[in-house]
């Protein structure tokens, strides 16, 4: 199986690293110093379960380079998903599967108006990572990929691709409700993302305070509240799998999020708090804690300090 992540940042440099690790034919679109010093030096993961180190490694900057992918998974900012996705030309055969990986609940619609519906598959990963350096990928915690046709259909592509992900020392799980596991995901990395951004802190300083803690829970109500207008069957237990979530995780855990704002890169804000604020108005369903975390971020969401008047 050729598998193709476009895409070599936290996402796809971790899961893609550790694909390549165990010996499966792994290729990377990547740019910029990232690019040059993956192709010069191979891609090194530095992680609680064990560093690694992956050369030569097949990289590029021009999907054509790449050839045809059975697997493309897409791991770009939701910001640029339509750009990437309108290049994705050269790596699609007839039963090619473009997954995607991003945050919130509006990337599947985006590739499949670009690659059609039955190439694109929902997916959903759960890992704590970013660029470190040029070449270099840190992973904090959270290891988990879930993926599903859009149909529900166990397809024979997935089952490949299942198998081909047992062997790279990561949870996958095949999905037969994707939608539900994006929202799931949603209601959490949507509060997670905007709540340690707006207080620029990690995990464990919204732990130690109540009020930001019962601050938590209401956006996640919120989000959860969204999704069930809109008609996904999110079951009761993803509030308390949320929570666990919280609990679980490192206290110096940060979202990508505040990761782009300490670094004045652009921020995923409008589809993560604000998808559920714009979505909330068009089911009717108040959303007042996304509101206040998007008036908060909204100056910074093209990066950089904002204007000033």
């Amino acid at each position: 199986m050729k598998i193709v992540m476009f895409g070599a940042g936290g996402v796809g440099g971790y899961f893609g690293g550790r694909l390549a690790q165990a010996g499966c034919d792994v290729s990377f679109v990547a740019r910029g110093a990232h690019l040059e010093a993956i192709r010069r030096d191979g891609l090194r993961l530095v992680s609680p379960k064990g560093d690694a180190h992956v050369a030569p490694v097949r990289a590029s900057a021009d999907p054509a380079e790449l050839g045809v992918a059975d697997v493309v998974f897409l791991t770009v900012k939701m910001y640029d998903v339509d750009s990437a996705a309108a290049t994705l030309g050269p790596l699609l055969g007839p039963d090619t599967m473009v997954v995607t990986l991003q945050n919130g609940v509006e990337a599947t619609d985006m590739v499949a108006r670009h690659v059609g519906r039955a190439r694109t598959a929902g997916g959903v990963a759960y890992v704590a990572a970013v660029i470190e350096a040029p070449g270099v990928i840190r992973h904090t915690a959270l290891d988990a990929l879930i993926v599903g046709e859009l149909d529900g259909a166990l397809s024979p592509r997935l089952v490949a691709l299942r198998d081909v992900a047992s062997l790279a020392g990561f949870s996958f799980t095949a999905s037969a409700q994707i939608q539900v596991d994006q929202w799931s995901k949603f209601a959490r990395l949507s509060v997670f993302s905007g709540l340690t951004a707006a207080t620029r802190s990690p995990l464990g300083v919204l732990r130690a305070e109540p009020a930001l803690m019962a601050l938590l829970k209401r956006a996640v109500h919120e989000s959860l509240a969204v999704g069930r207008a809109r008609g996904v069957e999110l079951p009761a237990s993803v509030m308390e799998e949320a929570l666990g979530m919280v609990r679980s995780m490192p206290p110096g855990a940060k979202s990508s999020m505040l990761e782009d704002l300490e670094r004045a890169r652009p921020l995923e804000l409008p589809w993560l708090s604000g998808a559920v604020v714009r979505l909330g108005a068009e089911s009717g369903v108040p959303t007042p804690t996304h509101a206040l975390i998007e008036t908060l971020l909204r100056p910074f969401v093209n990066g950089g300090p904002p204007p000033m008047a």
